[in-house]
């Protein structure tokens, strides 16, 4: 995060908090907004997702009582007033560097005797910059993506599965430092802050990641054969990772810290898993409900009566048939759906279908005979070509 950003950014609007709200209202604040604005819960909403981000950044620092002290400090100085134009200039515009300003100035240079220490030391833990010689914060490993398939009876009731994963982690032949021998030498370029600056627009110095070192801070005086000098290098582990209840088809799931691991202690990335559920040859899944379909035969379906329908992993269940009951009819076994988050089931949506025998035996055809001549004088297509008349 440049400099620029960091003090223009107003965290405590992006929260909609007072500057003086506590611990307790930030975090309430950050959890109701985190809810709403989750990408999993505003799939494909690009919007949504810039403003989770926004609303983690924003808790990231002011949910740190340290950082939220440097930061409302930063803050002040620049609202007092502490950056102004040079008197008589053109224009009143002048380029520096805030590294230079606050960064330990040499004795008797710009910003020499006032501000060598404390603002220093603010700007340098805000924005990841270190003076000369020092190394680079600790880095965060990379985010992984990675896909299992489950079974439709794992997907709703939830499982535990091996997932084997390649990722970057520090290399082990050369203990992560890049160098055959372990003894890189500091970037001369960056001086070991793993940073550049460049020239910005207004009163601004922006920085980059240095280009000779990749921000590592450090070049390796004999590279490591495996990994090139990088410190990094491609690992393989397998995790068993706990899928939860209810998961549905092409769901991504995020399970924070196991990623790639970090370099210098920083913390691990994120691990997205996306899902994939086969298809049962039975039931078929409608958010938290099962849907199942049942054929009956046209005497249960006109006379009524009592079926069993299967259930998954359990039991049939006995549903009651009223008489008359059309074709397409869905009928509901409450609880026998999938599992929720709460511990609850859904239901069992069970959609009648009449059976249509396509063998009939001499006596099944005799009876059906009899029947149509007793029903010959109804017409079950007279309400249709009435009201298409009508119409």
């Amino acid at each position: 995060m440049s400099t620029k950003d960091f003090v223009e950014k107003d965290y405590y609007k992006v929260l909609g908090v007072p500057k003086d709200a506590t611990e307790a209202e930030i975090k309430k604040a950050y959890r109701k907004l985190a809810r709403e604005f989750h990408p999993d819960a505003n799939k494909g909403d690009v919007k949504a997702e810039e403003r989770f981000k926004e609303i983690s950044e924003a808790n990231d620092i002011l949910g740190d009582p340290k950082k939220r002290k440097e930061y409302d400090e930063a803050r002040a100085l620049f609202g007092n007033g502490g950056f102004r134009a040079a008197p008589g200039g053109a224009g009143g515009n002048f380029n520096f560097d805030l590294g230079d300003l606050f960064g330990g100035a040499p004795a008797g240079g710009p910003g020499a005797g006032g501000f060598g220490g404390g603002l220093g030391d603010v700007f340098g833990g805000l924005f990841n910059r270190s003076g000369p010689g020092t190394r680079t914060q600790p880095r965060r490993g990379q985010d992984i993506e990675s896909e299992v398939t489950l079974s439709f009876t794992e997907a709703v009731d939830g499982a535990t599965v091996p997932l084997r994963m390649t990722s970057q982690a520090p290399c082990k032949a050369c203990s992560g430092t890049g160098d055959r021998h372990g003894t890189p030498r500091v970037c001369p370029t960056c001086v070991g802050t793993g940073q550049v600056s460049r020239g910005g627009s207004g009163s601004f110095s922006l920085t980059d990641p240095c280009a000779d070192c990749k921000g590592r801070g450090l070049i390796a005086q004999d590279a490591c054969e495996v990994c090139k000098g990088s410190g990094r290098a491609k690992s393989s582990r397998t995790m068993q990772v706990r899928i939860p209840a209810g998961v549905s088809d092409g769901q991504r799931i995020r399970l924070r810290g196991k990623g790639s691991p970090g370099e210098r202690g920083g913390p691990g990335g994120d691990l997205y898993v996306v899902v994939h559920v086969d298809a049962h040859p039975v039931f078929g899944r409608k958010g938290d409900n099962l849907t199942v379909t049942v054929p009956v035969t046209y005497p249960e379906a006109a006379l009524g009566g009592e079926v069993k329908v299967p259930t998954l992993g359990g039991p049939p269940v006995t549903l009651k048939l009223p008489a008359g009951t059309p074709n397409g009819r869905t009928m509901r076994a409450r609880g026998k759906g999938a599992l929720r988050k709460d511990g609850t089931r859904g239901d069992l949506l069970v959609t009648v279908e009449v059976a249509v025998p396509t063998d009939l035996s001499d006596k099944a055809r005799e009876a059906l005979e009899s029947y149509r001549e007793a029903t010959a004088g109804d017409d079950p297509r007279a309400e249709l070509f009435q009201a298409a008349k009508g119409a």
